[in-house]
């Protein structure tokens, strides 16, 4: 088996939050996290980022309103999130 590049792991790392991983690709990531600590911080960072979208998917009100987006952004974002959650349940 070949080592994987840092670029594939970010590719699996990745793919593996929109589909499951076949065997091979599984273990060859498994190795190369064993190995690097840079994509092992970001296989944590892609799942933290997964849970805080899904939480604010489930609750829109949580956008700040003090964030730096003009507010007909502010209301894009969340309409679209509350017809996100919607189509979910």
């Amino acid at each position: 088996m070949e080592m994987l590049t840092c670029k594939d792991a970010s590719h699996l790392i990745s793919e593996s939050h929109e589909r499951p991983l076949g065997l091979w690709e599984r273990l060859g990531l498994k190795m190369h996290l064993w190995m690097c600590v840079g994509c092992r911080r970001f296989e944590r960072q892609m799942t933290l980022l997964r849970l805080a979208v899904r939480a604010l998917g489930k609750h829109p009100e949580a956008v700040d309103d003090g964030a730096e987006f003009p507010p007909e952004a502010r209301e894009r974002i969340r309409k679209a999130l509350t017809e996100r959650r919607d189509r979910q349940h």
